[in-house]
C-alpha cells in the first residue's frame, strides 16, 4: 500500500482499461448493499462518497434505525491489498473502519493458475497478483517462510491469497469481533471466451487424506479437476469440465516443482493431458463460502495461513457463507481481519486437500464488542471462533486449540506432525461443554447429556495441519432470552 489517500472519484492504482470494470462492479455491490441494508434495517438507505485509503472505495449508508451512518468500503484484490499465505499483526491495513461499518472485499483463489485461461486471463486484479516472469513476481512473498528459500520466497509456508488486513478502530485484546457475511458472489471470468461463467479448481493433492492410499497407478499422484460455475447465480450447481494429472512444472525462475509445493506456479499446458467427459451428468450443489477467514493471532508477527487456530483462519467449514455470522476473540490491536481461500463448494472433511477453489466477492459488516461489555452475555469468555447460522450455533475444535502457544517456537512446523481427529474431537467437546454451561447456565451433567442427544459433531477438515471437528447445536431448543 502507498501512503496516498484517495479523494472521492479517485482512480489511483486503476488503469483506464480496468476503471470501467471496477466502477461497474462497485455499482453492482452498492445496489446489493442497498437491498441488504433495507432488509437488515427495515428502512431506506442512502449513499454518498467519502475519502479513504488507496486501494479501496467507500460510501456511507444508514444501516438500522438509530444506528447513525455507517461507511461501506470496497476493497479490490490487487498486489496492494493482499497477503499471500500469512496472517500478520503488523502488516499495513488496507483500510481502517469503525464498528458497524461494511466492506465489500474481493478474494482470489490461489489455484487460479491451474487454468489461467479461465481464471486469470483478462482479469486485471488476478493478472497483477499472479504475474510471474524471469525477472519478478507480482506478489513475491508466498508464505510465512524465509524469503531466500530455494523453492521460492516465503517457501510456500502458507498458500492462500488473503485480502486485508482490515483494521477495526478501537479493537483491543480481550474484545470480541462479530463479522456478519451479508452477501457472497462468484467472480466472473475476465476472459471474453468464457463470459458469464466462473471457474474453480479442485486438487487431489499431496497433502490430501487420500495421498498414498490409492488403488490405481500411479499410487502417488496429484490430479486437478476444473469445474464451471454459473457467474449469474441462476444455476445453483457446478459441473466438471475436465481433469489432468500434475506433471513437474518449471517456474519462470527456473525452479522445478515435481509436486504442487509452491502456490501460483504457472502450468505449462503442453506438459499435461486434459481428460474431458468426466463426472458426466453430475450436478455439484453450490455452497459459496470462505475457507480462510479470521483475525491476526498475537503469538507471532507472521503466521502461516494453513493451520486454523483460536483466531479463526483456515477453518474450511462450508457453512461460513452468506447469512452466517462469526465471532472471534480479538488478540491484537485493531483485530486485523483478513479473508480469502474462497470456495464454490466443499464437503465436510475437504478430504482430497481442496474444495472447488473459486474466486468470490463478499460483503461483510463488522461489530465490535468491548471486553467491558461482555460479562453476563453469551460472548463472555469466548476464546475460540464461534459460528452462528440462521438455525444453529457451530463451534470449532482443533487438534490444538492454540497450536502457536502449545507447541513452542517451532509450532508452525511442528503442527503438521501432531494432528489427530481424536484431539480435535476432544477440543470440540470441551468447547461445547463450556458453551452450554456459560451461555445457557447448564450444569456439567446437563451439558453432557444434551451433547449426546442433540449436538452433531462432524469432521470439518483433515488436511490443514491442525485438523478440525465442528459441533452443531440448534438454537431453537433454547428459550428466548429476556432483553
Amino acid at each position: 500500500m502507498q501512503d496516498h489517500v484517495c479523494s472521492p472519484g479517485c482512480t489511483h492504482g486503476v488503469t483506464p482499461e480496468t476503471e470501467k470494470d471496477i466502477t461497474e462492479e462497485f455499482q453492482e455491490s452498492r445496489r446489493r448493499f442497498l437491498r441488504d441494508a433495507m432488509v437488515i434495517g427495515g428502512g431506506a438507505a442512502t449513499l454518498g462518497a467519502m475519502s479513504m485509503p488507496a486501494g479501496a472505495f467507500a460510501a456511507s449508508a444508514s444501516t438500522s434505525p438509530g444506528a447513525g451512518n455507517a461507511s461501506h468500503y470496497y476493497i479490490p484484490a490487487s498486489v496492494e491489498t493482499v497477503l499471500w499465505g500469512y496472517f500478520s499483526k503488523s502488516a499495513k491495513p488496507v483500510v481502517e473502519l469503525n464498528s458497524g461499518d461494511f466492506a465489500t472485499i474481493e478474494t482470489l483463489t490461489h489455484h487460479a493458475n491451474d487454468d489461467a485461461e479461465r481464471m486469470v486471463k483478462g482479469d486485471p486484479g488476478a493478472e497483477s497478483i499472479f504475474y510471474w516472469d524471469a525477472q519478478r513476481k507480482g506478489v513475491d512473498r508466498r508464505g510465512a517462510g524465509p524469503m531466500d528459500a530455494k523453492i521460492g520466497a516465503g517457501a510456500g509456508a502458507g498458500v492462500h491469497i488473503l485480502t486485508g488486513p482490515v483494521h477495526i478502530n478501537g479493537a483491543e485484546p480481550g474484545d470480541v469481533l462479530e463479522v456478519r457475511i451479508i452477501d457472497v458472489a462468484p467472480r466472473p471470468s475476465g476472459n471474453a471466451a468464457f463470459k458469464g461463467r466462473t471457474y474453480g479448481s479442485n486438487v487431489a493433492a499431496a497433502w490430501g487424506f487420500q495421498y498414498g492410499d490409492l488403488l490405481t497407478e500411479p499410487k502417488k499422484r496429484e490430479v486437478v479437476t476444473i469445474y464451471e460455475v454459473d457467474a449469474t447465480g441462476e444455476r445453483n450447481w457446478a459441473r466438471a469440465v475436465y481433469n489432468y494429472r500434475w506433471t513437474p512444472q518449471t517456474d519462470p525462475f527456473g525452479i522445478v516443482h515435481p509436486t504442487i509445493d509452491y502456490p501460483g506456479v504457472p502450468v505449462d499446458r503442453s506438459t499435461i493431458s486434459e481428460n474431458h467427459g468426466i463426472l458426466k451428468n453430475i450436478r455439484v450443489p453450490i455452497r459459496p463460502h470462505f475457507g480462510t477467514i479470521g483475525v491476526a493471532p498475537a503469538e507471532a508477527d507472521m503466521v502461516t495461513s494453513i493451520p486454523p487456530s483460536y483466531t479463526g483462519g483456515n477453518i474450511d467449514n462450508w457453512r461460513i457463507g452468506k447469512g452466517a455470522t462469526l465471532y472471534y476473540p480479538v488478540a491484537v490491536k485493531g483485530a486485523m481481519f483478513t479473508v480469502g481461500d474462497p470456495h464454490a463448494s466443499q464437503g465436510d472433511s475437504e478430504l482430497c486437500g481442496t474444495a472447488i477453489e473459486c474466486s468470490l466477492t463478499g460483503t461483510f459488516q463488522f461489530i465490535l464488542h468491548k471486553k467491558s461489555d461482555l460479562p453476563g452475555t453469551p460472548l463472555a469468555e469466548l476464546h475460540y471462533p464461534l459460528l452462528e447460522t440462521q438455525d444453529d450455533w457451530v463451534l470449532h475444535g482443533f487438534s490444538y486449540a492454540n497450536y502457536l502457544a502449545e507447541l513452542g517456537p517451532n509450532a508452525q512446523d511442528e503442527i503438521y506432525n501432531k494432528s489427530s481427529v481424536d484431539r480435535a474431537m476432544r477440543d470440540a467437546y470441551r468447547k461445547m461443554r463450556h458453551f452450554l454451561m456459560t451461555t445457557q447456565g447448564l450444569g456439567e451433567d446437563e451439558a453432557i447429556s444434551l451433547m449426546s442427544i442433540a449436538v452433531d459433531f462432524g469432521i470439518t477438515q483433515v488436511v490443514d495441519g491442525n485438523w478440525g471437528v465442528h459441533a452443531i447445536i440448534n438454537k431453537g431448543m433454547f428459550p428466548a432470552r429476556e432483553t
